[in-house]
């Protein structure tokens, strides 16, 4: 049996996520850079604490420490918060590698 794409993102949400307080860049498209602060991470996805002016579905791409720059997907936003799924998961020793990086700054 396959999945739907709606199964496959309701997965991606149940995937565990980490509260983490983080500041990185994201690219909005060409030349365009923000600063955001990562309120929490999992392997499939993050939720910013920035009000960002996007719709749902606009893409950004995050950096991260060890898996680099990601592509994400705006999923949902509400008051002040934004939650964007990854293009692609972070192999679990990369994420926790990633979270020791984050943790430690």
């Amino acid at each position: 049996m396959t999945k739907t794409a709606d199964q496959i993102s309701l997965d991606a949400r149940r995937a565990t996520r980490f509260p983490v307080d983080f500041e990185t860049i994201c690219e909005l498209g060409a030349n365009q850079e923000i600063r955001v602060r990562i309120a929490n991470i999992s392997a499939h996805g993050m939720m910013m604490a920035d009000v960002l002016e996007m719709a749902k579905g606009d893409r950004l791409t995050v950096h991260l420490p060890i898996a680099g720059r990601m592509e994400a997907y705006l999923v949902w936003s509400h008051e002040g918060r934004c939650g964007f799924e990854f293009e692609r998961v972070i192999r679990e020793p990369d994420f926790l590698a990633m979270l020791d990086k984050i943790e430690s700054r």
